[in-house]
């Protein structure tokens, strides 16, 4: 009996990274569509029906390229950092049982955010390790970032888990059959959604990348494999963001058609942030994380657990 549930297990998950990083595929199709729309372009369109294979030519002719090493770089870190992002985004997975109810377990939420930490640690490394100034000013620039908006981030979720007195994901649902979370926790429920865009290193947060600055941040000296695999991971961490942000805010019954379509607003809206809003000034980004967003989530946190405190006695 364990070896066939283990065995289940593995194929669920095996099921669900296949579809995530299909999604992916049309996920960067659906960027530079929108992105084409929003500059008044058509966007792909020549690569079979409508450009609907350009994310598998794309991925080949990546694949293809003749891989670089820089000179004096950190040989294994270098080659290491990519496939550590990749992990860490397909990792995350696992707390979203969709086909199996076994990849279920009480602490979802505290290894949701343990790994996604884990997350600016490949940044780190691919900055480091190319031996590259630009590369490393990226790295250092992410480290910074993340640390700051984690702070807020921590806070938000402590708000929700006094709620719903549980660090199960599955259990988010049930709490909200009657109420959604967006709307009783509206304020961090905005600040959350910009977390998200932080953590991914999104616009307008995308200071890890600024090609204005520093040529292309963290992944200058990366080409062929090792550049697509930051690129996959990267997108996996967003789908992953805005399904985590429907499940904490907007209901969370991932059997729903509902949800799907909240995932799919949530990705279009990311999509959008980026073809219109300018990127951040770096002061101005560690400013509001410290002096904004830090005050607000410890405000709304002290208010809430001491809400449900009175409500229980």
């Amino acid at each position: 009996m364990f070896v066939n549930d283990l065995m289940f297990i593995v194929v669920s998950y095996l099921v669900l990274l296949l579809c995530v990083l299909l999604s992916v595929a049309f996920f960067t199709l659906f960027e530079r569509k929108i992105l084409g729309y929003i500059q008044i372009r058509k966007g792909p369109n020549k690569t079979g029906y409508l450009g609907l294979i350009q994310p598998f030519s794309d991925a080949i002719k990546l694949f293809s390229k003749e891989q670089v090493k820089p000179f004096m770089s950190n040989y294994f870190l270098y080659y290491f950092s990519p496939f550590f992002s990749m992990m860490v985004s397909l990792v995350l997975w696992v707390s979203f049982p969709v086909f199996s109810y076994f990849l279920n377990f009480d602490l979802s939420i505290l290894f949701i955010f343990c790994f996604s930490s884990l997350g600016v640690y490949g940044i780190f490394m691919a900055g480091w390790s190319s031996n590259s100034s630009y590369s490393l000013l990226g790295g250092l620039r992410s480290i910074a970032q993340t640390i700051s908006y984690e702070v807020s981030l921590i806070m938000i979720i402590l708000s929700v888990i006094f709620f719903t007195m549980s660090l199960n994901v599955q259990k988010l649902f049930l709490f909200q059959l009657n109420l959604w979370f967006i709307f009783l926790f509206f304020p961090l429920g905005v600040i959350l959604y910009s977390t998200f865009l932080a953590e991914t290193n999104r616009t307008p947060f995308d200071l890890s990348e600024g090609e204005s600055e520093l040529v292309s941040g963290f992944n200058t000296e990366y080409s062929s494999g090792s550049f697509a695999l930051i690129f996959l991971a990267e997108y996996s961490s967003i789908m992953f963001m805005s399904m985590l942000f429907t499940m904490f805010m907007l209901g969370g019954n991932y059997y729903s058609f509902f949800f799907m379509q909240s995932l799919l607003l949530l990705v279009f809206m990311w999509i959008l942030i980026r073809g219109s809003l300018p990127r951040f000034r770096y002061d101005h980004l560690m400013s509001m994380a410290w002096m904004s967003y830090l005050p607000i989530s410890m405000f709304f946190m002290i208010f809430y657990y001491n809400l449900i405190f009175l409500m229980l006695n």
